[in-house]
């Protein structure tokens, strides 16, 4: 089949949605460290909206590992197909905004060049908690990662993203170009001042006077939100089908979608406001909002989910008592922990992520949203957990999705048969509960990470003993009928 393209989008059907400017005119403004389907659901998505505006706010997306999305897109222009599906039916649309695909491993001097051009203002990045080479708990650079330890041997050839823009960034200081902002878009807690402070460590661990340059970089926290599933081989042959034309790599996606971010750019940006993006002076209460509801309640959805046989996040939410345990788990627990948030409709929000949970058209399986939880729990989870100890409030939910996640993170299923757990620390991981049935040691095992609990959590009675609790019910009833018990409590 014809491959989708500049040559091919004039032919498509009408109904199909497409670029709204001339694509020979535009420039790349914007670097990108991760393009994966994230990214391409949602900043492009927004950058392409506006691009007519102004056409030099075109994209670069960098691949830190592999050429695969390099592959998919070069032949195709860059372009890709955006399919926003919910119950009621679905719509498609081609995004142009991506203009550039590079392969870090491949050709780290071209990602550099790129990102040391002056008419580069904005390196934003969507790398993964994992991506950002930090203790989790402390939100510091991990010195001794080897990636890190690597890119200040070998500053010219670097692997991981910090490595990338420290090394940018002391290009344009050798060159008098003033510094990109830095954009994270990643699910962290303050992730703009968590990219900083990383970022500044490892400069100021290769040269002082670098450091000093970096100290002077814009980073504005973000708060992202949107459900984007891994893409299928049926969604690509039934968008194929539609379009009349092969599109190697669309995304799928759902109707909503959220972008809130701090309003500090020195060198300038695209005009994301009348694309929807709300700018604000400090995003951390929306921030804390999204990670503790959403991204929590997906957490504990997912673990507790994948070892009920639940394949999917809509499958998870059908499952007996699910629903009540996450509407009482963001109800009862969450909400009460969470900054003010003045004219924000706490209520409804709540019962948007539970319509959103339930969309029976996206496939976003549990298994994906599982992936690299140490990396996650200490955002998603812990900190709920910490507020509700402080002012002396029960956790019986929280908890049970961290129990959960120990659970599936020994690396084995109910059945005793081994879970493909992707985590940076999914060897430890096995290591450490490897022949343990006893749920008093496997909890103790794992408290151990000081890389995810803080000496307050892992010197806490109370918190031990809950999560024994939750994990002996768990290993002993087995999940789904431990989400039964909670079927008629709801939040």
């Amino acid at each position: 089949m014809t491959r989708l393209s500049n040559e091919t989008l004039p032919h498509l059907p009408a109904a199909v949605a497409k670029p709204d400017y001339d694509r020979a005119k535009v420039t790349i403004g914007i670097v990108h460290l991760g393009i994966g389907a994230f990214h391409r659901a949602h900043q492009a998505v927004f950058t392409d909206d506006v691009l007519a505006r102004d056409l030099s706010w075109g994209i670069c997306g960098v691949s830190l590992r592999s050429a695969e999305t390099r592959d998919a897109l070069a032949p195709q222009d860059g372009l890709y197909t955006l399919k926003v599906q919910d119950g009621s039916g679905e719509t498609l649309r081609i995004i142009g905004s991506a203009f550039e695909t590079l392969v870090a491993p491949e050709d780290p001097q071209a990602v550099l060049a790129r990102m040391a051009d002056p008419a580069t203002r904005i390196v934003s990045l969507t790398v993964t908690e994992k991506g950002y080479c930090h203790n989790p708990a402390t939100g510091m650079l991990d010195d001794n990662h080897p990636d890190i330890v690597h890119d200040l041997q070998n500053p010219d050839k670097p692997r991981s993203a910090i490595g990338f823009i420290v090394e940018a960034l002391a290009r344009r200081q050798a060159a008098g170009v003033a510094a990109f902002t830095l954009l994270s878009c990643d699910n962290l807690p303050s992730n703009g001042h968590v990219l900083k402070q990383v970022v500044a460590r490892f400069a100021a661990l290769r040269d002082p006077g670098l450091a000093a340059f970096v100290s002077d970089v814009a980073s504005p926290s973000t708060m992202i939100d949107r459900i984007v599933p891994a893409t299928a081989e049926a969604d690509r042959a039934a968008i194929g089908t539609a379009l009349g034309v092969e599109d190697a790599w669309p995304v799928v996606t759902e109707p909503f979608r959220q972008w809130i971010v701090e309003d500090n750019f020195p060198l300038g940006r695209p005009a994301w406001e009348e694309a929807g993006v709300v700018f604000v002076p400090e995003v951390s209460a929306f921030e804390t909002m999204k990670l503790r509801l959403l991204n929590g309640s997906h957490s504990t959805l997912a673990y507790l989910g994948f070892l009920a046989g639940a394949e999917t996040v809509a499958e998870a939410m059908a499952l007996p008592g699910m629903q009540a345990l996450i509407e009482g788990l963001m109800g009862e627990e969450v909400s009460p922990t969470l900054p003010p948030l003045a004219g924000f409709d706490l209520e409804s929000y709540r019962r948007a992520l539970i319509a959103r949970f339930k969309n029976p058209a996206l496939r976003h399986r549990t298994w994906q949203i599982a992936m690299d939880g140490s990396q996650k729990l200490p955002q998603r989870l812990l900190g709920t957990i910490r507020d509700r100890i402080r002012g002396g409030s029960s956790y019986d939910r929280l908890v049970l999705g961290v129990a959960a996640w120990m659970f599936y993170a020994r690396g084995l299923n109910e059945a005793g048969k081994a879970i493909d757990v992707r985590d940076p620390l999914a060897g430890r991981m096995a290591a450490l509960t490897q022949g343990l049935n006893d749920p008093e040691e496997i909890v103790t095992a794992f408290l151990s990470l000081t890389e995810v609990f803080a000496d307050d959590l892992r010197r806490d009675a109370g918190f031990r003993t809950a999560l024994v609790g939750a994990l002996s019910r768990l290993l002993a009833n087995g999940c789904a009928s431990e989400l039964a018990a909670w079927q008629g409590s709801r939040g």
